[in-house]
């Protein structure tokens, strides 16, 4: 068999769960072409990976890139290994939404893209122009149920009319037929706070039959966080399709160690009920600059400031004494803006990254002047400090979490695993040199170890920089997700 490259003398981490194997993989065009000894097999090109590992490139299960895709190559993603990336999360899609002259935009669109991009009147639209711009990843698409609201409602403080949840409907279906993988919901955010279940069991049966998914921030992930996660299963359970919890935490030090609890009631549904969750490898949050989050924060950090650009970095109780202001004086003066929430127990964000029903999603929002590091490093972390250095799970299940089980889940055709036939998204890392560089004080910083990065047989990252290639696609959706 004579191929255009082969990967030698690599350890292959497949993305099943198998443990890694020694041996080589071939690449033939945009697919994996064979895995394991090829002997007597020829190639154009002949890569010696020298005892690094070869496994799936990652799945980022949770991101806002909505934007970033069109803006450019969307390096923070590429130089960690991630190959395909979840758009339109937390109810916020950038499509279909196109603002007029003087159209406010709230909060949290804001936080994700500027409004110049909330210009698609379709989803189709932006699928097409993401088509026309070429992308570094491939995309894995969802539409916001938050965004929705936005466009065919004249006020969000109120549930929606039959009329609207109709209008809804119908660009959910637009939607799901142009390449959508489901519905995301945000209602913890104002946008959607007032839409009560019933709404958006009403848009995720539309997803449902089209074989999609419901993916939802939770009503409340504090003091309230048990009862928000009953409301998204009994959501997905009555609209009738698998549901995906995002960023799952437990928020507040008075909720601390309530992981626990929320994990066994997940297992519990789970029995009955497709249900997963995501989560990012940090103990702090990022969001919008609000009373709220910061009311669960021991510290907080601004990220972006609409008003005052040159605070992004600032700690939030610096800058309010600083204006003689307390700090919620501060959050009302400097709004909009973002910031990052230390909010969490490491013991908490251990459990969660090892139930077994966790994928790995960055949340990282790349419109944000100083981001949180998730954006640069999650997955990197995951592989070095957690699998690594914490022994929390080995490297083919910390591989598996950002692979084949995202695959499975979001129902990716064809991604996912080292396997012949599949799409030879690929990367190539030092197990023992892979780590996060991106920090809370110096967070665009590219991870450690990574050698290069392959979408759909072509490099997109080597030698510690982007190729400029845009290979990516629009993911395709199988019927179900499994």
């Amino acid at each position: 068999m004579h191929v255009d490259r082969i990967i030698a003398n690599a350890v292959l981490v497949d993305g099943t769960g198998r443990p890694p194997f020694r041996g080589a993989l071939a690449v033939s065009g945009e697919r994996i072409a064979g895995v394991g000894a090829l002997e007597g097999w020829t190639a154009d090109t002949v890569c010696d990976a020298g005892g690094k590992v070869l496994a799936p490139g990652f799945i980022d299960a949770h991101t806002h890139d909505d934007a970033a895709l069109l803006e450019g190559l969307l390096e923070p993603k590429i130089s960690q290994g991630v190959t395909s990336v979840v758009t339109g999360n937390c109810g916020v899609s950038l499509a279909p939404l196109a603002l007029g002259p003087g159209e406010a935009l709230p909060a949290p669109l804001d936080s994700v893209a500027d409004r110049k991009w909330f210009r698609f009147e379709r989803f189709a639209d932006w699928l097409e122009a993401l088509r026309a711009a070429g992308t570094s990843t491939n995309v894995v698409p969802l539409i916001g149920h938050g965004t929705l609201r936005v466009k065919v409602m004249d006020a969000l403080d109120r549930p929606a009319t039959e009329a609207e949840i109709a209008a809804m409907e119908a660009l959910v279906d637009e939607a799901m037929a142009a390449g959508a993988f489901g519905v995301s919901s945000g209602l913890f955010y104002p946008l959607a706070a007032a839409a009560p279940a019933s709404e958006v069991v009403r848009l995720a049966r539309r997803a449902a039959a089209a074989g999609g998914l419901y993916t939802a921030h939770l009503r409340d992930e504090a003091d309230a966080v048990v009862a928000a996660l009953e409301e998204a299963i009994a959501i997905a359970a009555e609209a009738g399709l698998p549901l995906v919890v995002s960023h799952h935490k437990v928020s507040g030090a008075r909720n601390h160690g309530r992981s626990t609890e929320t994990l066994a009631l997940i297992a519990r549904a789970a029995q009955r009920q497709p249900v997963y969750l995501d989560a990012y490898p940090y103990t702090a949050g990022s969001t919008t600059l609000n009373e709220r989050s910061w009311a669960a924060a021991s510290r907080t950090l601004i990220t972006w400031c609409a008003a005052r650009p040159e605070l992004a970095g600032r700690d939030l109780a610096e800058v309010a004494r600083e204006l003689g202001l307390s700090e919620v004086e501060a959050i009302r003066a400097l709004r909009p803006a973002g910031a990052v929430y230390f909010m969490m127990d490491e013991s908490d964000v251990e459990r969660i990254l090892c139930c077994p029903a966790t994928m790995i999603g960055s949340d990282g929002i790349p419109a944000d002047r100083h981001p949180h590091p998730r954006l640069w490093g999650s997955f990197a972390r995951v592989l070095g400090h957690y699998s690594r250095d914490r022994g929390l799970f080995p490297l083919e299940e910390a591989v598996h979490r950002m692979t084949g089980l995202t695959a499975a889940r979001f129902g990716l055709a064809g991604r996912g695993v080292l396997a012949e036939g599949a799409q030879a998204d690929l990367v190539m890392f030092d197990a023992r040199e892979v780590r996060e560089v991106a920090t809370f004080a110096d967070p665009r910083r590219p991870s450690a170890g990574i050698a290069w990065v392959m979408v759909n047989g072509v490099t997109v990252w080597e030698e510690g920089r982007a190729t400029g290639a845009r290979p990516g696609r629009i993911a395709e959706r199988r019927r179900e997700a499994a």
